[in-house]
């Protein structure tokens, strides 16, 4: 007994000096591989990377950014079967071990030795729970170790001590990439099954749970198989944890595994996307656009935004097809093997997403069949009908081939062109008794070489309603937007502002200024003598018709007498400019401006003179929905409680832009320009049949053209131009090129719109006037007009001059006579003016003709 007495002393000491060894060796590796383990204090703020969202003015989702696509939702909002779901696949005892499963890594350590002692070369079998998963995501790399594994179990029993089960569990679900770029399960559901998490069955739920070890390996539609057999097996671990009945279980093994693409409505404007990206960048920095989260509601109306698209492209596409054919794409010499020999061409970037490379297979006088590089494409043909506007290009004037009366002339075998095919209405149209199949019938083109842009804005607020920066932007085209970023010269588009200051400094627009010959002499570059587009003289014309017929010599005249320093200040206090230099050649439009800018400015000469900011976001909120910016930032301090409309009183918001100009003389410059397109350069317009207003520019040798109009509530600016400047071709000007890209998108802008008048301030009465000779107009007249005059400043019977020697009555031979010899005079030395009535100083400088409020 003695004996047996001792072994089991000897024994238990051995046992208790291993037991004391193992002891030690643990707090031994803790100390040894927790000494320098890395601070896990950041998780309890926990602020993962999120997508930045861009939303149009009607709410719909417009574009994402981010380095992770992820949708943080809090663990309260994760749905119970979400929770149940991934620890029954990834960690079944997760509630119940303090971050560390103990028997699961004693479990995975002897199949682990097992597998070495039989020579079995397989990859280590792990044993991470959740919170370990947490640990390694956070804190480690994939490197396999057992060191890495010691430190992980470490940091993960700190981390649950700290943070708690549902903390630990927010940050997996949130932080755990599960394939097609989706982080997090919300992100997850939308990409694979675009649904909500409440929104998921338990098939689903159990397929996203399937996933964390190897997402891409997965997908449902590449790897449908292994994906459908990897859910079911997650259905079978929610059954075994008695999260789900049997029969649950077996009714979700049935369910199809299949994803479900976005239908829902996007708004589809990469170049207004692209700008407020900018914006939001420059002003919160990239890592706040990536990864804060931010929700942005922009100004961009997605019907108008559709329309300023397809309106500038057409327009485009009109002028270039007005300038000739310039070639094929590429030719095939050997047409034997030409389907493998076409579809070796790469299409352009910049092509539309519905036209298509074609080839030329047989052509003769009527018709050419095309094929496609598609096999399953029908083969095609195009009409020569359709293709008399393909005569050859010759050069960058006017100059063009022959009238086409063949398609030979135009297409050869083995041609590579572009098409589009024929929408159904137009086949329809044509063969209303043949019902020729609309899908072979075809249409040639060519990628436009000139460029151009076309901005939308409310005239009230500022806010950019529709953008669209050059011919393709949507498929990386190009990245240049010509409606911010490109400076060019206005031209006659400016001249309603030099106008505009002689409207407030007391000439109205009765006022009768010279149109003759204008000298400015310069020693270093000799003398500069402007000339209008017409090459024409015209004498003493009202300074509405100035306007209206844009006319050079006049506005030169008004500049040079009104002092550039006047206009220049005008330039800069409307935003067309900054510090533009008092050239008098800027008067007729020289200083470069962008589409943008220019277009912002007419909207405050229609909205009566008042600053507006130009805008695309109206607001942001970050991540936790607070407002960190607002466009509109006038006080309203009723606002708020207003959850729905019940007729109650609307609220007074103060206005509280800023007066910079005086809003009877712009109401007058909007009278004046509404001529321009019932009488003027946009006279194209005025079928439209509503109140339009506006102005159009061409600069010299045609290389840029302009037209800015409005109606009393939208402002609409077109540029049209090329990148590399250089002439648009002879007779080419705005009111060739621009005004009909105007004229589409208003046409389809206003469809559904009653017209509405412009807005009369008070201070103005309307006069019956001679259009001709500015006076009152007398019975018998002929070309008598309604005009506009602020009040004090009505026109009487008697016409003025202004010349150099002062103010004088008209000579009493008369207007016609006094117009045929001032025409035909040289004009040096600053010209004459002609007023209807004289002001009430005799002397001829400026501030003394002035009645107006001047510039504010």
């Amino acid at each position: 007994m003695k004996f047996l007495g001792r072994v089991l002393l000897l024994l238990f000491s051995l046992g208790f000096l291993g037991a004391s060894a193992a002891f030690g060796g643990f707090i031994y590796l803790i100390n040894y591989y927790g000494s320098d383990l890395p601070d896990y204090s950041q998780l309890r703020n926990y602020e993962p990377p999120i997508v930045t969202r861009l939303y149009a003015g009607d709410g719909h989702l417009m574009a994402e950014f981010a380095q992770e696509k992820r949708v943080f939702v809090p663990v309260a909002f994760i749905p119970d079967l979400v929770k149940h779901a991934f620890i029954a696949a990834e960690d079944q005892n997760f509630y119940h071990h303090s971050g560390v499963d103990m028997k699961a890594v004693a479990r995975a350590l002897a199949k682990n030795l097992i597998n070495k002692a039989h020579g079995i070369n397989r990859r280590p079998e792990g044993a991470s729970t959740i919170t370990q998963q947490v640990a390694k995501n956070f804190f480690f790399t994939n490197e396999i170790s057992y060191e890495r594994k010691i430190k992980e179990a470490i940091i993960a029993y700190r981390i649950n001590k700290t943070l708690g089960k549902e903390r630990v569990l927010e940050i997996y679900l949130n932080q755990i990439y599960l394939g097609g770029g989706a982080h997090g399960v919300a992100s997850a559901s939308l990409y694979y099954f675009n649904k909500s998490l409440d929104e998921l069955n338990i098939a689903e739920v159990a397929y996203l749970a399937a996933l964390p070890k190897a997402p891409n390996n997965y997908h449902p539609v590449r790897n449908h198989k292994e994906a459908l057999t990897r859910r079911n097996w997650a259905i079978g671990r929610m059954e075994n944890e008695a999260y789900i009945t049997k029969s649950q279980a077996e009714l979700a093994r049935l369910v199809l595994l299949e994803m479900k693409q976005d239908t829902s409505a996007h708004v589809d404007a990469p170049s207004f996307a692209e700008e407020v990206r900018r914006e939001l960048s420059e002003r919160y920095g990239e890592d706040s656009l990536y990864k804060g989260g931010l929700v942005v509601k922009t100004s961009v109306n997605p019907k108008l935004q559709k329309i300023a698209e397809e309106s500038l492209r057409k327009g485009l596409m009109v002028y270039d097809k007005r300038h000739g054919w310039r070639g094929p794409v590429a030719s095939i010499e050997n047409i034997g093997d030409w389907r493998k020999n076409l579809s070796q061409i790469q299409p352009r970037t910049d092509m539309l997403k519905n036209w298509d490379l074609a080839i030329i297979l047989k052509v003769d006088k009527e018709t050419a069949k095309i094929g496609f590089a598609d096999k399953d494409k029908q083969a095609g043909i195009i009409k020569l009908e359709d293709t008399k506007w393909a005569r050859s290009y010759e050069n960058e004037g006017n100059a063009l081939g022959p009238v086409v009366s063949s398609l030979k002339q135009v297409l050869n075998v083995g041609d590579v062109i572009m098409v589009e095919p024929k929408s159904e209405e137009e086949v329809n149209s044509e063969n209303k008794e043949m019902k020729i199949n609309a899908s072979i019938s075809y249409l040639l083109r060519q990628i436009p070489t000139i460029q151009g842009a076309l901005i939308a804005l409310d005239p009230h607020t500022g806010r950019i309603l529709a953008m669209q920066g050059g011919w393709n932007y949507r498929y990386g085209s190009s990245e240049f937007n010509r409606a911010t970023q490109a400076k060019r010269q206005p031209g006659s588009a400016f001249k309603p502002f030099v106008y505009l200051a002689a409207l407030d400094k007391g000439f109205t627009p009765a006022t009768l200024i010279l149109d003759a010959p204008f000298v400015l002499e310069d020693e270093i570059s000799g003398p500069w003598k402007p000339t209008n587009y017409s090459n024409e003289f015209y004498g003493p014309t009202t300074l509405r018709m100035g306007v209206e017929k844009s006319r050079n010599l006049m506005t030169v005249r008004l500049a040079d007498f009104l002092g550039m320093e006047l206009i220049s200040k005008y330039s800069d206090h409307f935003g067309i400019t900054d510090h533009m230099q008092p050239l008098l050649a800027n008067s007729l439009g020289s200083t470069e401006t962008t589409l943008l800018r220019l277009t912002s400015a007419y909207g405050m000469i229609v909205n009566g003179g008042k600053k507006i900011t130009p805008t695309f976001i109206d607001r942001v909120q970050d991540r936790y929905g607070h407002t960190i910016f607002k466009h509109d930032d006038r006080p309203c301090y009723v606002c708020g409680g207003m959850i729905k409309w019940e007729d109650q009183a609307v609220p007074d918001v103060p206005d509280s832009r800023e007066q910079i100009a005086d809003p009877r003389t712009t109401y007058q410059m909007v009278s004046i320009m509404d001529g321009v397109v019932q009488r003027g350069t946009g006279r194209r317009l005025k079928s439209l049949g509503r109140p339009l207003a506006g102005k159009t520019g061409t600069t010299n040798e045609s290389r840029d053209a302009w037209f800015l109009g409005f109606t009393p509530d939208l402002v609409v600016g077109v540029f049209t131009g090329f990148d590399n400047p250089k002439s648009l071709g002879k007779r080419e000007t705005g009111s060739s090129v621009a005004v009909p890209i105007f004229k589409d998108f208003m046409t389809h802008a206003t469809a559904d719109q009653s017209p509405t008048p412009f807005r009369k301030p008070e201070g103005i009465k309307n006069i019956r006037i001679n259009a001709k000779t500015g006076v009152r107009a007398k019975p018998g007249d002929k070309n008598v007009i309604w005009e506009s005059f602020v009040s004090g400043t009505e026109p009487g019977d008697d016409m003025y001059i202004l010349n150099e020697v002062g103010i004088s009555l008209l000579p009493s031979y008369g207007y016609n006579s006094y117009n045929n010899a001032q025409s035909q005079s040289n004009g040096e030395g600053g010209g004459s003016f002609i007023m209807s009535d004289p002001p009430s100083s005799g002397t001829q400088q400026p501030s003394s003709v002035s009645t107006g409020s001047g510039l504010y």
